[in-house]
């Protein structure tokens, strides 16, 4: 439940870009799209700072060990690192690229937030077990509060994102709908 929205809040979309959206996730990404695209205009309404973060992998990856293999990517289209074009950006808008799962690591976003005096950020996007979750964790450790969107972000997997939703995201912010923020956001 989202109790209140902070006076100086930051929306922060992780990864709506045009190849990450035509995934198959575990929510029609549709759905995901117009609640993000919802945040951001209330945002705007309400003259608060708008982060638009999208990842740009290091070519070939980190070289660590682990079980999992990287799914190999294909030929992707010139256009694929673009925000999908259900969210409309603007020049103010603050835009991080960023390299591994979290939008603070090795980037400016936390230097931007705090030339704004933001306090709290309202996080959305994709995926919710990682892009999400790992700002969020940081985000965290900066002491911002948090606010998730609880319609406004999707996983590739299902159990990943109820997950993120059952047992992380309680325990370091508030959860709750785009209506219920956007209501609190005035």
């Amino acid at each position: 439940m989202i109790t209140t929205i902070d006076q100086n809040a930051a929306l922060v979309l992780i990864d709506l870009q045009k190849y990450i959206v035509q995934l198959q996730c575990a929510h029609p990404m549709d759905g995901i799209l117009q609640k993000s695209a919802q945040l951001v205009e209330a945002f705007r309404k309400a003259g608060k700072p708008i982060v638009i973060v999208h990842v740009e992998p290091i070519s070939g990856s980190f070289k660590t060990r682990r079980d999992a293999k990287s799914p190999a990517m294909a030929e992707l289209p010139a256009d694929w690192n673009e925000i999908a074009p259900e969210i409309k950006t603007e020049p103010t808008d603050i835009f991080i690229i960023k390299k591994t799962w979290g939008a603070f690591y090795n980037t400016a976003l936390h230097e931007e937030l705090q030339k704004r005096g933001v306090t709290q950020i309202v996080l959305a996007g994709v995926a919710t077990s990682i892009g999400v979750e790992g700002t969020a964790r940081s985000a965290n450790d900066y002491a911002y509060n948090i606010a998730f969107a609880s319609d406004a972000m999707t996983d590739m997997f299902a159990e990943a994102h109820d997950h993120s939703f059952k047992y992380i995201f309680p325990r370091i912010g508030e959860v709750g709908t785009t209506a219920e923020i956007i209501e609190k956001l005035g």
